[in-house]
């Protein structure tokens, strides 16, 4: 496995923590709602991104209005690392496939797909962090290049996370 893949693993929180944070949604251990689960936590986790995106765009809004034209490059690319993490996440396949649904899966598999789902969820706190400080740099006319930076790793980061989840899903299907 991969060091974030190990990361990832080690920091998962629980499956309570998980359903808590997404409204309706009560994971995978039915077959017959696994591809409903995985759509809805995907879709609630696609809504939330929308708005750091939007945020965004007023964070870059609030840079412009002070002077920072030069770091608009820096900004688009750090914000469309986050439009691919949100895009990946809404536009991926529900389920997979068939198998998904028919799968059974043990409880360690279960463990390793909610720890990842998790880590998702906890990209969009990242984020969150990350545009706060953003944010607050700006109004306090502070250097932006490292924050606008670390915005941007911490997209292509939840990007790389996002793909292994994948990993793990399809790993399992070829296991069946």
């Amino acid at each position: 496995m991969s060091e974030l893949s190990d990361r990832i693993m080690s920091n998962k929180g629980s499956f309570e923590r998980l359903v808590a944070r997404i409204p309706g949604f009560k994971g995978y251990h039915e077959k017959e709602a696994r591809r409903t689960a995985d759509r809805m936590l995907r879709d609630h986790i696609a809504a939330e991104l929308d708005e750091r995106i939007k945020r965004m765009a007023r964070i870059e809004k609030l840079i412009l209005d002070n002077g920072g034209l030069a770091y608009m490059t820096k900004t688009r690319s750090a914000k469309s690392k986050i439009q691919l993490f949100r895009d990946k996440i809404a536009t991926s396949m529900p389920g997979y496939d068939g198998m998904w649904a028919q799968m059974k899966i043990e409880a360690e598999d279960l463990d390793k797909i909610y720890a990842f789902d998790e880590a998702q969820v906890v990209y969009v706190d990242k984020f969150d962090a990350a545009l706060d400080a953003l944010e607050q740099a700006v109004l306090n006319k502070e250097e932006l290049d490292v924050l606008i930076y670390e915005l941007e790793q911490i997209g292509v980061e939840a990007i790389e996370a996002y793909n292994l989840r994948e990993d793990v899903l399809i790993g399992l299907s070829k296991s069946v």
